[in-house]
């Protein structure tokens, strides 16, 4: 299938593009496979992990990078399509992900997780960094240019974050206890403020993304493809 052609790398291939992929699928599974073997309150909870932004951000960058292994696989267009859909939120999100937990952790890491809990460093990245790593590598060097416009990202942004509010509080319903500290210190309009917020950093983080994008492929070409919303790979 022809790639556009602001498109860094060829993809899908059966080369760079798999390999990326293969090494990203890698990375995600062995993350949950480590939540199999870490015994906490969360593993008997309602909610499981999937209580975690960070969890919830894991397994939309598995299904992103599990739909490019097909796409270089079979060369079907419609898989790769999938996967840039699915990458036009995860994306941003992991790099949200990433900047909240190490700023807050580098702060007071105590609103994060109680003391009594701790990750190794490699399943601390692993979690927290190498999902947000491998996705923009993805986008800049094996992806077309987004087109989707701000507004939409912040729509889809706004509705995930109230979503993953309403999930939260499901959870606190049945388990009596929120899954980050951070959460029992707010109060309902503060948690309002704050999700209303985040969906913000998502939206400002695609920007970025799409800026970093046109730096590195094409500026000026990049720029004219913001006119061209939802438009697909020729």
């Amino acid at each position: 299938m022809a790639h556009h052609p602001l498109q860094r790398l060829t993809s899908p291939s059966r080369s760079l593009s798999l390999l990326l992929h293969v090494l990203g699928v890698a990375s995600f599974s062995y993350n949950f496979h480590f939540l199999t073997t870490w015994e906490t309150p969360f593993s008997v909870a309602y909610g499981w992990h999937f209580q975690f932004l960070t969890i919830i951000g894991l397994t939309s960058s598995l299904v992103a990078f599990a739909l490019g292994i097909l796409a270089d696989l079979t060369s079907v267009p419609a898989f790769f399509q999938a996967k840039n859909a699915v990458a036009v939120l995860a994306t941003p999100l992991e790099v949200v992900i990433s900047i909240l937990y190490w700023g807050i952790r580098f702060i007071d890491a105590s609103l994060l997780m109680p003391d009594d809990f701790s990750l190794d460093l490699l399943s601390d990245v692993g979690f927290h960094l190498a999902p947000a790593v491998f996705l923009t590598l993805d986008l800049i060097l094996f992806s077309p240019p987004w087109t989707i416009p701000a507004y939409g990202t912040m729509t889809l942004s706004t509705v995930l974050a109230f979503a993953y509010w309403y999930w939260v509080e499901l959870c606190f319903s049945h388990n009596g206890w929120y899954p980050y500290p951070l959460f029992e210190l707010l109060s309902t309009v503060q948690r309002v403020f704050l999700f209303t917020f985040s969906a913000g950093l998502v939206t400002v983080s695609s920007a970025g993304l799409k800026w970093v994008y046109a730096q590195v492929n094409g500026y000026e070409k990049a720029k004219k493809e913001a006119h061209k919303p939802l438009k697909k790979v020729e």
